[in-house]
This record gives structure tokens, C-alpha cells and sequence, in this order.
């Protein structure tokens, strides 16, 4: 699996020491040896805050208006963030207005862009290669997002490899094109993938690397100029990455930086009409924006996960890992993270709901492999699981507690990792079912046990959820696989033994299914389909047919 993988090369970059929160290496020695960063992870406190700036047309701007971070783990303000509000948006959405529809190049146009987008991949590469960088990265990641080294290590390490994908003449692989064969001499149908041209990006802040930069670089791969919003909390990682890239030869023009609250960047949006817009997050947000936009967005929003362990138990060591890993990991705080659990019978018979509790138990805020919640306060986690209690039959397994002897400020979350267990008669009751898939994005998770009489009601559950992201089934019985893959909509489903939902690397599709406003992220194919569109161009040269007259009238 990639986490090993990230394992093994992390030692072999980094001191074992590393790992551990507070045992930093020489920060001093460390930011004047890289040539773009204007911070130092290390030294980022409230005494000495950091400032993030916004970059239009080629240039890093400041405002007088500034949101100011407060430190997850203690609440210092340790970040200042420049912030446009409605009345400064004006050069961003002159920007991308003079982005024409056919964008900043095409199969027809400027296509030495294509090869200098894959020398800009290949430089940024080899820099994320440099333990210097990744380490810079990785402890940047762990301030604004607070998560194990192994995590944010894991997030830089995907991007490097996403970038070594596309390395030299893979960009312009992407806007391969076909020809068919017309009616008659001369004629022949030939299939472009085009630009947008002006388009948008927002993102959330668990990924404050991996997912800006993968759509960021997919989007100018295909032609496009985008506008990038990442969330206030973790935009300072953004930031400096792009000033790597700036560093690695990409034109500072070539992508706007804007930071804002929503209101502005909804009021940017309608102004500046791009003709795309990428939004990863809440299906709140994301619903709002499909209809301000006039349906011009792809979406990759919130996932309500699940796995089910179907009736062939075995590994039961290594499957309550995964389960551990998948639930509470980043605290919880993935889009794929498993919410949800359906356990064969079979499977409540072996231990695993020990080892569960055992391996979460195992997770400390030093090491920060449980941490703050920032998207829910500890009342508003709690209260939920007070209220799941209240179903009949369900049942604390463990957690349900707030964490201890810490500094966190109460507007995030701090909670220990948490699994209450539902029976499915009651999960499928209509007045508990929202209540029960309501996605807590934290460490939590519900338990529910079915036998092999109530698959066709384990299938009914997936069949009522709303967001269909990812998901795994455990099983190496491949009839019981065939079952519920059939039966199921999730985009990025694993199957087998080893199966998880979280962990994606950079080779793999990685998004939902079963709605047409879907994105993807990752692969050539998730590349395409959200920043580019389809261009036919018949060309038609004739020779016209000998002794050609004038048709009659038709």
C-alpha cells in the first residue's frame, strides 16, 4: 500500500526524530537555502506571525484588510492573511477577463505551453524531491492543518509524484486528439480537447497541498488561466508552492491567488463568469454555487463513506488497521474518510472491535495522530453523539470523550477518536437516518452489524445516501464483491482483503460518481474531463465530384 511506501521514504529523508511534533531540525539553515520561501515553518508563532499575500496579473499584492489565523494548538494568532473584500476584486476579475474562451493555448495555439508546463512539472518535481523542501512542506502542512508527520509527509509525496507524471511530453499527451474517416475524399473528423479558458478553483483546508496543486496544474495543463481560493486557515501552504513553481519557470501571470471570505469570492465569481469552476468541500456550499453558476462547476463534496466486512473474515489484524487508519487519521478530517462501518456478523465474533479500540486508543495529540477538529467544536460533536445514544439498541464503543490537558481554542473540535454502534433496523428507520449519516468531519464513526439474510438492507442504506465519494468492500469472496459493486454508486470503491477508503495516491481516479457535475483529480482522465471539454473540427477540402450542377431545392 502508499502509506508504506510514504514510510519507507521518509525514513530514508528524515531523521527518526522527525516525527515527533516538537523536535525541529535547523529551520535557521534550512529557509535561507530555499530560494522561494518567505516563511519558516518552525519559527511561525504568535510572536512572530507570518503574512499571506494574493497575486494578480503577475503580481503579489497586499490589503489593508487582515484575517488573522489563530494557532490550532494553542490559539496564538500566528498568521496574517490579506484578505480582499468586495470592493478590491476589481483586477482579478480584469484578470480573467482577458482570458479569452480558447484559453492561454490549445492544439492550435501557443503549444510550446505544453512543454513548458512539463519542464515546469519536472523542476517542481525534483524540488519536492529534496528533503529540504518536502521537510519545509511537510511542517508547513502540520501548523495550519495539524496532522501526523506520516500524513503531511504522505500529502507532499503525492504531489511529487503527481508531478513527475507529468513531466515533458505528458502534458501534451493529455490533449491527444483522433481522427475518423469522412463520407467522401477530403473530409475527415478530427476530436480536440479544448479549454475553458478563464476558470476558478476553491479548496478546503485538509489538503492544503495535494488538492490545490493537483487541479491548479491540471487546470493550466489543459490550456486554462484559473483563479485560486484556498481556504484562510491553510493558505500560506498554497502560497509559498506557488512560489516554488514561480522559481521552477512558470510565468507568474499564469495563475491568479486570491484570499477571501465566501461572500467576496461569490460576488468574484458572478462578476468575472468564468466559464469553469472547480469547488472542493461542503455540499452546502457546493449546491449554492451549481446554481449561481448556472450549473458551469464540477464538484467534489462531501463524502459520507462507507466500508462493509463482508462474511470471509480473516487478517482481522491488519483489516482493524485499515479501519483505524481510515476513521481517525487527519482526526477524521478527509472527504474519504470511513463514516461508516457494516460488519458481517462473523466479523463481531473475532476481536476486531478490540484491536478497534485498542489502536485508537493509541492516538495522542503530541504526536498530533488525533488533533483539532476545524470545521466543529467539541459541544457540537458531543451533542451528536448524545443524540445517536438516544436510538434504541445503539451504544458508545468507545471515545465519546473530549481530549485532555490541551491548548486548543474552543472554536475547533477535540475529541477522542469515537465509534457508536447503531443496529441497521434502526439506521434505516426514516426518523433516524439523516440523523445517523450526518458526516462529522472528525474523528468519528457509526457501527452497525447485518447478517447474510440483511444484505439486500445493507444495500438499501447505501442506495439512500446522498454523496457517493468513496468506499470499500472487504472481501476476497469474488460473488459477495460482484453483489454490492453492482449495487453501489461510490466513484473511488475498493475491493478485496486490503480494501480502505482513504490513502488515494496520485495513480488512481480519485473523486464521485453518479452525478454529472462529478470531479476528478489525480489522472489523465480526471485531467480531461474537468478542464477540458470536446472539440470536433471537420476539415473538408473536397475535390468536388467531377461535373457537379446545383442540387434541386431540398
Amino acid at each position: 500500500m502508499y502509506r508504506l511506501r510514504v514510510c519507507r521514504e521518509m525514513r530514508a529523508v528524515a531523521p527518526r526524530k522527525a516525527l515527533n511534533w516538537f523536535n525541529s531540525f535547523n529551520s535557521s539553515r534550512s529557509i535561507n537555502s530555499l530560494s522561494f520561501a518567505t516563511v519558516n515553518a518552525e519559527e511561525v508563532s504568535g510572536s512572530q506571525p507570518a503574512e499571506v499575500h494574493n497575486l494578480v496579473q503577475g503580481k503579489w499584492t497586499g490589503s489593508s484588510n487582515l484575517n488573522t489565523i489563530p494557532d490550532p494548538l494553542n490559539g496564538e494568532s500566528f498568521i496574517k492573511v490579506t484578505e480582499m473584500d468586495e470592493t478590491c476584486i476589481r483586477p482579478f476579475v480584469e484578470s480573467l477577463t482577458k482570458c479569452p474562451k480558447h484559453g492561454l493555448h490549445n492544439p492550435f495555439k501557443s503549444p510550446e505551453r505544453y512543454l513548458m508546463l512539463g519542464d515546469v512539472s519536472m523542476k517542481a518535481a525534483q524540488m519536492l524531491s529534496l528533503p529540504k523542501v518536502s521537510e519545509f512542506f511537510s511542517r508547513l502542512i502540520q501548523r495550519v492543518s495539524p496532522k501526523s508527520y506520516q500524513q503531511a509527509f504522505g500529502e507532499v509525496y503525492v504531489t511529487r509524484k503527481f508531478l513527475e507524471n507529468f513531466c515533458g511530453d505528458q502534458v501534451r499527451f493529455l490533449a491527444r486528439s483522433f481522427a475518423v474517416p469522412g463520407n467522401h475524399l477530403g473530409q475527415q473528423s478530427h476530436g480536440f480537447r479544448w479549454p475553458y479558458g478563464p476558470v476558478a478553483i476553491i479548496t478546503p483546508f485538509n489538503f492544503p497541498l495535494e488538492i490545490p496543486v493537483l487541479q491548479v496544474m491540471g487546470a493550466l495543463y489543459m490550456g486554462n488561466k484559473p483563479v485560486l481560493k484556498v481556504d484562510s486557515k491553510v493558505c500560506i501552504v498554497m502560497e509559498q508552492m506557488l512560489r516554488l513553481l514561480h522559481d521552477c519557470g512558470l510565468p507568474v501571470e499564469d495563475v491568479d491567488f486570491i484570499n477571501a471570505d465566501g461572500r467576496t469570492m461569490n460576488k468574484l465569481l458572478l462578476e468575472a463568469n468564468p466559464r469553469m469552476t472547480l469547488f472542493t468541500g461542503s455540499s452546502r456550499v457546493a449546491e449554492k454555487l451549481a446554481v449561481d453558476l448556472k450549473g458551469r462547476v464540477k464538484l467534489e463534496d462531501a463524502g459520507f463513506d462507507w466500508k462493509i466486512l463482508g462474511p470471509d473474515v480473516e487478517e482481522v489484524d491488519y483489516v482493524a488497521w485499515v479501519c483505524d487508519q481510515d476513521s481517525y487519521a487527519c482526526s477524521g478530517q478527509k472527504c474519504s474518510a470511513q463514516s461508516m462501518l457494516f460488519m458481517h456478523e462473523n466479523w463481531s465474533k473475532s476481536t476486531l472491535l478490540r484491536q478497534m479500540n485498542d489502536l485508537a486508543t493509541r492516538r495522542k495529540l503530541e504526536d498530533l495522530t488525533v488533533g483539532p477538529v476545524l470545521t466543529f467544536t467539541t459541544e457540537a460533536m458531543l451533542e451528536h453523539v448524545n443524540k445517536l445514544l438516544r436510538i434504541s439498541g445503539s451504544k458508545l464503543l468507545f471515545g465519546g470523550e473530549a481530549l485532555e490537558k490541551h491548548s486548543i481554542p474552543p472554536i475547533y473540535g477535540a475529541i477522542k477518536p469515537t465509534a457508536i454502534f447503531v443496529p441497521l433496523e434502526e439506521i434505516l428507520k426514516e426518523s433516524n437516518f439523516e440523523l445517523v449519516t450526518k458526516e462529522i468531519f472528525g474523528p468519528f464513526q457509526i457501527v452497525t452489524e447485518y447478517k447474510d439474510h440483511q444484505l439486500p438492507m445493507v444495500l438499501d442504506a447505501l442506495e439512500k445516501m446522498h454523496a457517493h465519494l468513496t468506499a470499500a468492500v472487504v472481501s476476497n469472496d469474488p460473488l459477495f464483491l460482484q453483489e454490492v459493486i453492482g449495487k453501489s454508486v461510490n466513484g473511488t470503491t475498493y475491493a478485496g482483503l486490503r480494501a480502505r477508503t482513504t490513502g488515494a495516491p496520485q495513480n488512481h481516479w480519485f473523486g464521485p460518481a453518479g452525478d454529472p457535475r462529478g470531479a476528478g483529480i489525480g489522472t489523465p482522465e480526471a485531467i480531461k474531463l474537468v478542464w477540458s471539454c470536446h472539440r470536433e473540427i471537420i476539415y473538408d477540402f473536397g475535390p468536388l465530384p467531377q461535373n457537379w450542377e446545383t442540387p434541386a431545392a431540398t
